[in-house]
């Protein structure tokens, strides 16, 4: 195994707002600070438009985090990003964080902010058509089926954000939801009906991508009518929610039945001494981009007084 010489206070994982924030409050607190990400976008990086950043009317998802990011690089802190972790540990009274470049890392205590990745939807032609017409992030992926007729699945506000986004591009959009009743919020509601060319699908469900060499169609059950229907597309977006990603934590952390990892709100702190968590990746009940900052800054500060103090 490939290693890095030298210990760390502190070492973050993740660079998404909880991760970046928890950064800056590290290093401004004069913390030896490494953070490790495998990028540096997390799930509102991959959002089309942020409309509720306190001072800010309109940002995309990318800009937003990119000034996080460069906030953060004005402290210079060790920053390693296409780097995922794969296994924490302890070892002793010291953390080792292994990453799937082999390097091993070594500090006092340890914040996980990875946040959550995509849900998949587990139909056949998912898997093999990803990169294929198959994305989950219209903002990443956007681009490649303009003049293209697309499906986006799902009912939330991610799914409903991105059926707006890609209506700029497409001439012709699909929701599929598999409930009658919407569960995006009416601001998005309201703008998908004032929107020809988007057509929402309700009481359906997926069940199979087809194509050649990529997406050429989706076939899904109509519940009402008892039959299986097929539209003719190019591209299909998965948007029916995320799962945390956190297993690379095992014995040190408790989880609850969604895979969340279980933390102290008041704190940030997990069940094993100088080990903390931030942002959308724990248990805290709402997944918005201003409360995963301000867990990333609590879990710093409260990583601050544990290796200044040794108390929480």
């Amino acid at each position: 195994m490939g290693k890095k010489e030298g210990k760390y206070d502190l070492i973050i994982i993740g660079g998404g707002p909880a991760g970046l924030i928890a950064g800056l409050y590290a290093v401004r607190k004069g913390l030896q600070t490494l953070i490790l990400a495998k990028d540096f976008l997390g799930q509102v990086g991959r959002t089309a438009l942020v409309e509720n950043w306190p001072g800010i009317k309109k940002i995309t998802g990318t800009e937003l985090i990119f000034k996080f990011k460069e906030q953060l690089e004005e402290w210079k802190p060790r920053i390693s990003g296409d780097e995922m972790v794969i296994l924490l540990e302890k070892d002793g009274d010291d953390f080792l964080v292994i990453t799937n470049k082999k390097n091993i890392f070594k500090s006092k205590a340890v914040i996980i902010a990875t946040g959550r990745n995509p849900r998949p939807l587990k139909i056949p032609g998912e898997k093999e058509y990803i990169g294929k017409g198959v994305s989950y992030c219209s903002t990443c992926d956007g681009p490649l089926f303009t003049d293209k007729r697309i499906a986006v699945i799902g009912g939330g506000n991610a799914a409903f954000e991105t059926a707006i986004e890609m209506a700029e591009r497409c001439p012709q959009v699909y929701l599929l939801s598999r409930s009658q009743k919407i569960i995006a919020d009416q601001v998005f509601q309201k703008r998908v009906a004032d929107l020809n060319n988007i057509e929402v699908l309700l009481t359906v469900e997926p069940r199979k991508i087809k194509g050649g060499n990529f997406v050429d169609s989706l076939i899904y059950f109509d519940k009402k009518s008892g039959k299986e229907k097929e539209l003719k597309i190019e591209g299909v977006f998965i948007e029916i929610g995320s799962v945390p990603a956190a297993n690379f934590a095992k014995e040190l952390v408790e989880y609850n039945n969604q895979g969340e990892i279980i933390i102290n709100h008041h704190n940030g702190a997990t069940k094993t001494t100088g080990l903390f968590a931030a942002g959308d990746v724990t248990d805290i009940p709402y997944k918005q981009i201003i409360i995963a900052a301000g867990e990333g800054a609590k879990a710093a500060l409260t990583a601050y007084n544990y290796l200044t103090r040794n108390e929480y």
